[in-house]
């Protein structure tokens, strides 16, 4: 299933604390089972610990160009 890209937050050329800040804003619009898509140059070890203390599950590929994936499912 593909996420819409009102549900996309391409933070690949923002600076911290832009990223996290705008993926936890998605977030909360989010009802349970609802998917989001964060697009990143790097792996965000501290979002996982986040997403995990407020029971969200993720997904994450590495995509060809560098991208970091991040499928979350709310």
């Amino acid at each position: 299933m593909d996420i819409p890209a009102e549900r996309t937050v391409d933070a690949r050329y923002l600076e911290p604390p832009q990223p996290f800040v705008d993926t936890m804003e998605m977030l909360a619009t989010l009802k349970p089972g609802e998917e989001m898509l964060l697009l990143l140059f790097r792996e965000p070890h501290p979002l996982y610990r986040v997403l995990q203390q407020n029971g969200h599950r993720w997904r994450t590929e590495l995509r060809d160009d560098g991208t970091f994936a991040v499928r979350i499912t709310c």
